[in-house]
């Protein structure tokens, strides 16, 4: 039972998205007809991050804590880059 749990989750990273897809839209429909919409906002964010992951699995890109950390650095240059280079009294009224 063990292996078998293991290999689906390192192995099939697309089905588990799919399936939390499928749940998150179901629990999203729920929600909605109960009136309880702030659940329902957080199981469309769950959807959406579901469907990203998805996406990303199947196109093969993996993303390791490392290429976070480079993503967030390039960032947060930029946007200091952006914010130092803005004249001070943009925006024109």
């Amino acid at each position: 039972m063990g292996t078998i749990a293991a290999s689906v989750m390192l192995m099939r990273w697309e089905l588990l998205s799919a399936v939390m897809m499928f749940f998150a839209s179901t629990f999203n429909v729920k929600c909605r007809k109960a009136s309880r919409n702030a659940m329902a906002f957080m199981f469309t964010g769950i959807g959406i991050g579901m469907a990203c992951w998805f996406v990303m699995g199947l196109a093969g890109i993996r993303v390791s804590a490392a290429e976070l950390q480079n993503f967030w650095h390039i960032t947060k240059d930029v946007f200091i880059q952006v914010i130092s280079t803005t004249p001070p009294e943009y925006p024109l009224p």
